[in-house]
């Protein structure tokens, strides 16, 4: 089968032949059906060799829809060939108290495994079929469409699992600023209008990243610049409760910090590169950083539900296997919108 192999950081990932893979115990090989692309698969590829705990080869992916090809002779008969299903990315050792409770992405002994999981040490979707290494990391899609119910898995769950963490700011009359409005922060937008009755801000420096959040439902719209914390300000007042940071470089940390209420909150989702110097005394007064990661399977699933109502609408360019690089490349220069998102040969396909 075809797969797009990364053979070493700092270089271009390889489309190659590889093995079909047969599962055993509670394994389960699933026909990839779509898997989406994101801005970590690019800092994976440019990565230096002290940049992450493991190393390749592996494929990379870690943004899977598809179904169930071969079931393991121990995995339950909850799941059947045939299924439709996601893939949750972060796996875990399944032991220990955050993996039994599905919050892998946590995972006590992540340093021992020296792996993230799925497409980060361990072997990913961008293929025509992945290895699930157990049962449990797989959550039921129904008819959903596969295109656009990969990206859920990241770009869905990630945001929602960055909202979740601090929904008590989130009540009536709050302001959630949404910094970088691409494949997370246009899903951050819709999440925030779903499950908080919160006023959303998107800030970006693209026009059409700002006409995207406003079609997701954004209340008010700011292009970055020179007065982006004079606009801010006089659309706040006080500054706003939450700022979600999907870019995380060292001048919208900076921004997002300057334009916080007093006891409001930093969320950093965009692995950006950027540094924030905290010290105390700091303004804002008592503001509380946090750097969520991924998300938990039940938060997954309850992701997939939003979308299965028509709450996501999740914005998507599709790509084939082969071109990969294409897609990669529209990431690194900011040309796409929403999520990439690549179809193998054998896939469901999509628009």
């Amino acid at each position: 089968m075809k797969a797009l192999r990364l053979t070493a950081l700092g270089k271009p990932p390889v489309l190659t032949d590889v093995a079909q893979p047969v599962p055993v115990g509670r394994q389960v090989l699933v026909h990839v059906d779509a898997a989406g692309v994101c801005h970590s698969d690019v800092h994976l590829i440019e990565a230096s060799e002290s940049a992450f705990p493991f190393r390749p080869p592996f494929t990379l992916g870690h943004e899977v829809a598809g179904h169930v090809k071969a079931l393991g002779p121990d995995v339950d008969d909850q799941l059947a060939v045939g299924d439709a299903v996601v893939v949750h990315g972060p796996w875990g050792c399944g032991h220990c108290d955050r993996c039994i409770q599905g919050c892998e992405n946590y995972c006590a002994n992540r340093a021992v495994l020296r792996s993230m999981g799925m497409g980060f040490g361990q072997d990913g979707g961008m293929a025509e079929a992945v290895l699930v290494p157990d049962c449990r990391h797989l959550v039921p899609i129904g008819d959903l469409d596969p295109v656009r119910a990969a990206p859920l898995t990241d770009a869905g769950l990630t945001p929602f699992h960055a909202i979740r963490g601090c929904q008590d700011r989130l009540g009536e009359g709050a302001t959630a600023v949404v910094v970088g409005v691409g494949g997370l922060g246009h899903l951050a937008v819709q999440i925030l209008r779903a499950t908080t009755p919160a006023r959303v801000i998107a800030v970006d420096t693209r026009e059409d990243a700002l006409a995207l959040a406003e079609r997701c439902g954004a209340d008010l719209s700011i292009k970055a610049g020179p007065d982006v914390d004079a606009r801010l300000r006089a659309a706040t007042r006080t500054g706003a409760d939450v700022v979600f940071d999907f870019v995380g470089s060292t001048s919208t940390l900076a921004m997002a910090t300057r334009n916080l209420r007093s006891g409001g909150e930093l969320v950093v989702v965009g692995s950006g590169g950027g540094e924030l110097l905290l010290r105390k005394p700091l303004l804002p007064l008592g503001f509380r950083a946090w750097l969520p990661v991924w998300g938990s399977r039940p938060e997954l699933v309850e992701v997939v539900e939003l979308a299965r109502r028509g709450a996501l609408q999740v914005e998507v360019a599709t790509f084939p296997l082969e071109a990969a690089d294409e897609a990669l490349d529209g990431i690194r220069s900011g040309r796409l919108r929403g999520r990439a998102v690549l179809v193998p040969a054998t896939g469901a396909g999509g628009t």
